[in-house]
């Protein structure tokens, strides 16, 4: 069996390749939003992409089949609390607002907000002790870590203050705390099921039921859209939210909520500034977007060293 120290590095590793993929994802769903001129279309249309494939991967899935039955007993047993089931509100929440937000102020600035609401809610879950791996406590590093995460929306948004769009990076903030509980709860749905394929299907399931009906009131005002792009790419949200989770699932138990989140949005960051390079969606890269993300990064190497924790807490 491999090193702690090593399996938590790799753990890290892999969450932030996945936050490179949660970075594409925005740009995918925030050019779908504009093409189509409707984010909750375009939202219901990712998180269903990313429903198909999983039911698809449960047919091939034994053990996803059984995770099911699983996790059916462990909530008639009381053992996995009902709210477990819920991470996918989290996850619609964010790639709803993929498309709402991030084609106004890029996905730069989302990243960074989303940074903030994620080492933050990261923070609070581990203290509390909600995720799998019990109550992780909080460290000297970890909580400068996350103050600078702080630091970095407020010199971001500091850079658009003659904007009129400056508060909506508040919108990715309270996002990205969501994005915290969503990994946190479907770290316990896959101990439960003993299956990663359940804790995604799961998600899935609870977050397109929840857009599909935002889409449809959505349409009920605005009517059907009358442009569908024809690049496919932009339809491969769900494909690549269904990765994204499922290796938030798979680690969280090991990294704890906050590392995993904080390793998440370092690839989000990185991938963050490439595509404000080459494919912006607004403004793209500004001298204090430059720093904030400059900061973020900071941000998650600082809160990753381990530390002793502080005095007088558990």
């Amino acid at each position: 069996m491999a090193h702690p120290k090593l399996q938590l590095a790799a753990a890290l590793v892999g969450s932030g390749l996945a936050g490179v993929l949660v970075a594409l994802q925005s740009r995918i769903n925030g050019g779908l939003s504009q093409q189509l001129g409707n984010g909750f279309v375009a939202a219901a249309i990712s998180f269903g992409g990313g429903l198909v494939v999983m039911l698809l991967v449960l047919l091939v899935s034994r053990r996803g089949r059984q995770g099911i039955g699983l996790v059916r007993r462990e909530i008639a047993a009381g053992r996995l609390p009902r709210w477990a089931l819920l991470g996918g509100a989290g996850g619609a929440f964010l790639v709803l607002n993929q498309g709402l937000i991030t084609p106004l102020i890029g996905v730069a600035l989302f990243t960074v907000g989303i940074v903030a609401g994620q080492v933050s809610g990261g923070l609070v879950l581990d203290r509390l002790g909600l995720g799998p791996g019990g109550r992780i406590r909080a460290t000297p590093t970890r909580l400068v870590g996350a103050a600078l995460a702080i630091v970095a929306v407020v010199v971001t948004v500091a850079g658009a203050l003659d904007s009129s769009l400056a508060l909506l990076v508040l919108v990715p903030v309270i996002v990205g705390a969501g994005v915290a509980a969503q990994s946190m709860v479907n770290g316990l749905v896959r101990a439960a099921a003993q299956s990663a394929v359940t804790a995604t299907l799961t998600n899935f399931i609870v977050g397109t039921a929840l857009l599909v009906l935002a889409a449809v009131v959505s349409l009920l005002f605005t009517g059907w859209p009358t442009h569908w792009p024809s690049e496919l790419w932009l339809y491969s949200g769900g494909l690549i939210g269904v990765v994204f989770i499922a290796v938030a699932a798979m680690l969280v138990r090991r990294a704890g909520v906050l590392l995993l989140s904080m390793s998440n949005v370092a690839g989000q960051l990185v991938a963050a500034i490439a595509f404000e390079i080459g494919f912006p969606l607004a403004g793209g890269l500004t001298p204090a977007l430059v720093a904030g993300t400059l900061i973020a990064l900071v941000a998650v190497v600082i809160a990753a060293v381990p530390s002793k924790p502080v005095a007088g807490r558990e």
